[in-house]
Parts: C-alpha cells; sequence; structure tokens
C-alpha cells in the first residue's frame, strides 16, 4: 500500500476531459447536450448569513468525454453476446443487461496512438478515415496488450472551442477498428465526436462501423471526445489510466472524466 501511495504522490495526472457546456460538440442524435441552470441562488435579502446555490442539471449520457456501456448499440435486434433486444432487457427506465452500471472502474495500462504526429501533422484532416496501417504506424515497436486502454489522437481534441470544425473531424475506419480488436484492448477511445467517420458507413455494417465490431461483436468500450493533446505534446505514450463510469442503473452510457497518470 506504501508503494502505491507514494507512486501516486510522484505521479502527474494528465486531464482527458473536454469541457463541459451549453453548445459544446455533440453528435446530433445526442442534442441538447449539456445544459446547467442554476434553481438556488445567493441572495443579499437571505433569512441567514449562510447561503447556498445549486444548479439543475440536464444531459443526455453521449453528450461531452463519455463511455459507451454494452447496451449502447445493436445490430439485428441483438446486442453484445446475442441477447435479443426485448422488452424485458431494453425498458423504459433503462437496460436490464449490459448497462453502464455492470462497468467496473477501468484501470488499465494506457497507450496513446498518436496518428496525426505519426504523420507528421498537427491534426488529421477532416473526414480522414484512420486505416490499420496507420494505427501500425502510430503504435511502433510497442506491443498492445489484452487488457490494454488505447486512445488514438487525431489532433482534433483542440478544436472543441470550434464546434462545427470539431464536428469535422474524421474516425477511425472499419478496418482499424477490427485491427484494435484484434488486440483485444478492454476498451478504445479517440478525440473526435463518435470514434467512426460520421457519414461514410461501411458497405457490410452500415453507419458507425466500429460500434457494430467493437460493442456488439467483441463487448469493447468506447469512449469518445477525449482531450490528448497534452499527452501527446509531452510525448507520453504508455501511463496509467484510470476511468469511472457514474452507477447510472440501465444507462446506455456515462460522462466521464479519464486520467493519465505518469
Amino acid at each position: 500500500m506504501t508503494d502505491v501511495v507514494d507512486a501516486l504522490r510522484e505521479a502527474r495526472a494528465y486531464d482527458l476531459e473536454q469541457p463541459r457546456h451549453a453548445g459544446a460538440p455533440v453528435y446530433p442524435a445526442h442534442e441538447p447536450g449539456v445544459l446547467l441552470q442554476l434553481h438556488r441562488r445567493h441572495e443579499p435579502d437571505a433569512p441567514e448569513a449562510r447561503t447556498s446555490a445549486s444548479a439543475l442539471l440536464v444531459m443526455t449520457e453521449h453528450s461531452g468525454t463519455h463511455i459507451d456501456a454494452l447496451c449502447h448499440q445493436a445490430y439485428e435486434g441483438r446486442l453484445h453476446g446475442g441477447l435479443p433486444v426485448t422488452g424485458r432487457v431494453q425498458t423504459p427506465v433503462g437496460f436490464t443487461a449490459l448497462g453502464i452500471d455492470t462497468v467496473a472502474p477501468l484501470v488499465a495500462r494506457g497507450v496513446l496512438l498518436d496518428v496525426a504526429g505519426a504523420l507528421g501533422v498537427e491534426r488529421l484532416a477532416p473526414g480522414h478515415s484512420v486505416t490499420a496501417a496507420e494505427l501500425q504506424l502510430a503504435a511502433g515497436d510497442r506491443d498492445l496488450r489484452p487488457g490494454d486502454v488505447v486512445l488514438v489522437r487525431l489532433g482534433s481534441g483542440g478544436l472543441w472551442a470550434d464546434r462545427a470544425a470539431y464536428e469535422a473531424a474524421g474516425g477511425v475506419s472499419a478496418e482499424g477498428s477490427r485491427w484494435l480488436a484484434a488486440r483485444r484492448p478492454l476498451a478504445v477511445g479517440a478525440d473526435n465526436l463518435a470514434w467512426d467517420v460520421v457519414g461514410e458507413p461501411d458497405p457490410d455494417l452500415g453507419s458507425l462501423p466500429g460500434h457494430t465490431i467493437l460493442i456488439v461483436q467483441e463487448g469493447i468500450h468506447i469512449i469518445e471526445s477525449l482531450f490528448l493533446e497534452e499527452l501527446a505534446a509531452d510525448g507520453v505514450r504508455e501511463f496509467g489510466f484510470v476511468c469511472l463510469p457514474l452507477k447510472l442503473r440501465g444507462g446506455t452510457g456515462s460522462p466521464v472524466r479519464p486520467v493519465a497518470l505518469v
């Protein structure tokens, strides 16, 4: 225990979450994203010296930096493991199987695949589809081990304040998702809106093919809208990764604030 505490004291924590606010980038199906409104305020005419303020938070699960539960995607009416989507599984108040509340805290070796850096650019062009060869180039001679969390940098994380530019970013191709799935990670993530290239369907799997490959077929979680700029700028490629999904019973995903410990 002493060794763990000492290591944590000496570690630097990289914050991998993007700021949450109204008007931030969000996939169209997940509008309105984030809304925060004060419902109690500090008022000068309060009945006593102590005052309180608090806010009402309205937020879709898949807005901002978030992780997908395995119930988030189905293909031909079946979830991961072949579980049929029935009224017992999918209820008005959430899922009774494979919900985000079943996801344990993610504590693993993290690996950054800086694709933009490997290709010698600040960020990939809008709509760029990351190939398996580009992922291999970014990995270099670094082994990807089963149980790792693999984060893919396109370079679009620096565009968060420019919603249109961020939402125009590319993503990981279907072959890239298959390449990663073959290495059996615990989870994957990227600094874009939806992991896949939005608006680029696969001829076999349709829209967002990486979601079908990773979540439905392989049971691998996806983390989206990560901030990876500081990790890349400091040349960090391996790190301790910690990510804590909320225990939203039956939820299809959760906002998260992942950290990389170095």
